[in-house]
């Protein structure tokens, strides 16, 4: 009876697996095709449309969709309970991730003198979550894995109000009268349709299908790692000469922020007195952002003339470089201590 209870049971998953994986396709799809028709592009300057818009008005915000659901997938309730559970090791992550950081990136953005549009771009990556890069390189650094999908989760939730808030300030103080008009409530929403309905609608894979979701998770991780690589390289080749022109400027801007976070992030941790592995895990949650969000909120907000990429992406791309550069040392520094 129970091998035939089995054989059924994996009939039926068989069955609705693909009527599943239609169903998220179809949900995903037709949110984006309504979020495009209703026009919820957040810049109301006066550039013009045109075919080659196509990058930044279709394929970022569906390659981003699509990477934030993979994040979902892996996810569970269970993930946000640490809010209850521990809240000290929670309000540590969170205030380094969302007050600290923006704070840090401001001050660099005005010491460095970067151009207004630039230090905009800073600041969309500053409020940007963390990402599933996050959680690979603290399993790398043999930190807290749990913890730091904990906080991805959290934060990714969160920056559906908080970067709209803290953009809406930084163009206004960095860009002046030159800032396109921008509707908070509206950017709101469309970081809601970009990030957390794909992140919720990968969770509920997760948890009416634990079977499907384990089936389809390595495939769509491999698929959206692939559009990560795209996205960056695409916003540094699009914005080559700008990027040449500004290397001297922004390079040392991402170095010194991803750097500073990084220790601000560890030595916060230690302050109160997590252990090691849990240091680790809000120092790369600190500095470690999701370059994807920042490179498709730049292209939304205010989309280039010639169709390509926004300047405000640019920040984001070289940071979805160089951030390996700066983090590889602390790994290794990490693997070294916990070998011993």
């Amino acid at each position: 009876m129970d091998c035939i209870a089995n054989r059924r049971d994996t009939l039926v998953l068989q069955y609705n697996l693909p009527i599943m994986r239609f169903a998220i396709l179809t949900v995903i799809f037709s949110i984006f095709a309504l979020f495009l028709i209703t026009n919820s592009v957040i810049a109301e300057d006066d550039v013009v449309e045109d075919e080659s818009n196509l990058i930044i008005d279709v394929i970022l915000p569906i390659a981003l969709a699509f990477i934030m659901f993979s994040l979902g997938i892996g996810l569970t309730v269970e993930d946000f309970s640490i809010i209850i559970k521990e809240p000290k090791v929670f309000a540590i992550g969170i205030a380094n991730q969302m007050i600290i950081l923006p704070i840090v990136a401001f001050a660099i953005a005005s010491g460095l003198g970067l151009s207004a549009e630039l230090s905009v771009g800073l600041m969309i990556l500053a409020c940007s979550p963390g990402g599933v890069t996050s959680n690979i390189l603290t399993k790398l650094a043999k930190g807290d894995t749990a913890l730091s999908v904990s906080y991805t989760a959290i934060v990714s939730v969160a920056t559906v109000v908080t970067l709209p808030l803290i953009v809406g300030f930084s163009m206004d103080y960095f860009m002046g009268e030159s800032a396109p008009d921008i509707d908070v409530l509206t950017l709101g929403i469309t970081m809601f349709l970009l990030t957390t309905v794909p992140v919720v609608i990968g969770m509920s894979v997760r948890h009416y299908s634990n079977e499907a979701a384990d089936r389809i998770d390595k495939g769509v991780s491999m698929v959206a790692a692939g559009l990560f690589v795209i996205i960056v390289l695409a916003a540094i080749a699009t914005e080559w000469d700008t990027l040449m022109d500004n290397i001297g400027a922004l390079g040392p801007a991402i170095i010194l922020l991803s750097t500073f976070m990084l220790g601000i992030g560890y030595k916060s941790a230690e302050f109160l007195e997590l252990n090691a592995k849990r240091a680790t895990t809000v120092s790369i949650e600190s500095g470690i952002q999701n370059a994807s969000v920042g490179i498709t909120v730049g292209g939304l907000i205010l989309a280039a003339p010639d169709g390509g990429l926004s300047t405000l992406s640019l920040p984001s791309g070289v940071y979805g470089v160089l951030m390996y550069i700066v983090v590889a040392p602390f790994i290794y520094w990490r693997i070294a201590q916990s070998d011993k």
